[in-house]
């Protein structure tokens, strides 16, 4: 059990999540423009089953991550960071491929009860969008390293973290509740997302010599570590920007921009990326990003509602 549990990366799951809570949570408060009251809009049953169903998919992707690099030598001693359970031989690759399958199943079924749930018979064709959405989004988290056309080993890692966790992740649970569409939410979709590409980004740039010797070709191997460095700032100063923004456009009160205090540690983050010149001093830096990612979304999840306050209570 407990190198399942390391297989499945338990430390990824917030960073995972961090979209659905903005997406949720922006859903609980904005009355929607039908009929419903906002605590109708919002049900925590559609939460719990979103949640449930992302984490699902973050584990899927994670074994599937573990199996594909695995089997084809990429997860070597080379690599830098902790040893991947195909690597060490405590999981075998029968096993790994057992688990994905069946992780794979129960992510598929947790996805169908939520869409049912969210749109029921009523919103058919949202129902049929969702699912072939959900279809797509369990075949990525596979087919990220595993088989011969592995996108991942192409350079398209990014555009799969982009769209999942940070569109798809944000702007569909909102969707899910609201059923109207809402381009403000835009922004921080887009923040999240580029944050969740940092993530991704910042562990290329301290894999690059392992992937490029395994013939990975991310974006960091095909780039080079000093574009991918720039790369980074973009992607992180850009999110910041963006979530700044959205909170003018939201006419918060000051109070409400609490969530800018975690801008703190990712400026400084980048500060050490930029004095980084051993890609091994970046593994430290993976979880400290991830946990500001997921922070800044939980605190601007809980200042979305701070004006409805009165209603939770």
């Amino acid at each position: 059990m407990k190198h399942w549990i390391e297989a499945a990366r338990v430390r990824t799951l917030p960073l995972s999540v961090s979209g659905i809570l903005v997406g949720s949570f922006y859903a609980l408060s904005k009355p929607t423009e039908s009929v419903l009251t906002p605590t109708q809009v919002f049900s925590w049953k559609i939460f719990g089953l979103l949640m449930l169903t992302t984490i699902g998919l973050q584990v899927l992707s994670n074994f599937a991550n573990d199996y594909g690099d695995g089997i084809k030598g990429t997860d070597n001693n080379d690599r830098i960071g902790p040893k991947r359970a195909l690597q060490s031989g405590v999981i075998s690759p029968a096993a790994m491929k057992r688990a994905i399958v069946i992780t794979a199943f129960l992510t598929f079924l947790s996805a169908v009860l939520l869409i049912y749930t969210a749109f029921g018979l009523e919103y058919l064709y949202y129902s049929i969008f969702f699912l072939l959405l959900g279809i797509i989004a369990i075949a990525s988290a596979i087919r990220y390293t595993v088989g011969k056309s592995a996108y991942g080993y192409k350079g398209y890692g990014d555009v799969f973290v982009f769209v999942f966790f940070g569109l798809v992740s944000t702007y569909g649970s909102y969707f899910m509740f609201s059923k109207v569409i809402d381009w403000y939410l835009l922004l921080p979709a887009i923040a999240i997302g580029f944050l969740s590409v940092g993530v991704l980004n910042l562990n290329n740039m301290r894999d690059e010599v392992s992937d490029k010797k395994a013939g990975k070709n991310t974006i960091v191997v095909k780039i080079g570590g000093e574009k991918a460095k720039q790369y980074h700032y973009f992607l992180l100063i850009t999110a910041m920007i963006l979530l700044l923004v959205f909170g003018i456009l939201q006419q918060f009160a000051i109070d409400q921009y609490i969530y800018l205090i975690v801008f703190l540690p990712i400026i400084s983050h980048l500060l050490r990326v930029s004095r980084t010149q051993n890609p091994a001093d970046l593994d430290p830096e993976l979880k400290r990003l991830a946990i500001s990612t997921f922070m800044v979304s939980l605190l601007l999840s809980l200042c979305l509602i701070y004006f409805i306050s009165d209603i939770i209570v």
